[in-house]
């Protein structure tokens, strides 16, 4: 197992690829402060039942990571653990498709909130206990729309082109402190949310841009975030990596 013995945060596990990033870090023995917007009995038992057949903790927490005040109270509730933060994981995120000339500066300013500037918020927080310990990894989620300029998403692939430069920025700044920040731009991944926010056709399209010719599963980006939370990629740092079949525009 590849994180045996590391504490990791990871935000947006509800569902799709942070439910999947769930499971490969416990699975791989790591314990996991599972963060969520809305609390469900169905969740708290699916991470019962998880830490159970890891023998992990699977500790969920439940806050809305634009809401700066549960954010705190959340962050308190690590703090008082008194172990470690190994592992963040920058996974929460929304998206949103429509022409440049129809994209709102009300929805633009709602997708960088989330998508960008509550995982700043989020990460300044767990930086400073990374700090005090001299380690740690970060893993921020990117977008392959923020490196390829895909018509119709300017609002999400900014916000993520944002998170790719942040990273790399992040990278240089807290290397001296034996931190490591990357970031995996994953490409169409088959999850609700991309069925929930594209056409049929428009996937269609997508997967045959890709060398592979064909969706991405949620369990090859979690497999991504593994590698580089393991001490596997102790010697990389400031990437942005594609998950994405080979897709080129």
């Amino acid at each position: 197992m590849l994180l045996t013995g590391k504490n990791a945060i990871i935000t947006g596990c509800a569902r799709g690829i942070g439910r999947r990033m769930l499971i490969a870090f416990a699975e791989n023995g790591a314990n996991v402060w599972a963060c969520c917007r809305t609390r469900t009995m169905e969740f708290d038992q699916f991470c019962e039942d998880l830490g159970k057949s890891n023998s992990a903790r699977i500790t969920p927490l439940y806050f809305d990571i634009t809401d700066g005040l549960k954010m705190k109270e959340a962050v308190k509730t690590i703090l008082a653990a008194k172990i470690s933060v190994d592992v963040l994981v920058n996974n929460a995120g929304i998206t949103y498709n429509a022409l440049y000339q129809m994209t709102s500066m009300d929805k633009m300013r709602e997708v960088f909130e989330v998508n960008f500037f509550a995982q700043v918020a989020l990460t300044q927080y767990v930086v400073k206990l990374m700090v005090r310990q001299k380690s740690g990894s970060i893993i921020n989620i990117s977008s392959s729309a923020a490196l390829d300029a895909n018509p119709g998403r300017s609002a999400y692939g900014a916000s993520k082109a944002a998170v790719a430069c942040m990273t790399r920025v992040m990278a240089h700044e807290l290397a001296e402190q034996n931190i490591r920040v990357n970031a995996i731009a994953p490409g169409i991944t088959d999850t609700d949310m991309v069925g929930e926010s594209m056409t049929s056709a428009a996937i269609e399209e997508a997967v045959e841009k890709t060398r592979l010719k064909r969706l991405g599963k949620p369990s090859e980006i979690a497999d991504a975030a593994v590698f580089l939370a393991s001490d596997l990629a102790s010697y990389v740092t400031g990437e942005v990596v594609r998950v994405d079949g080979g897709l080129r525009n």
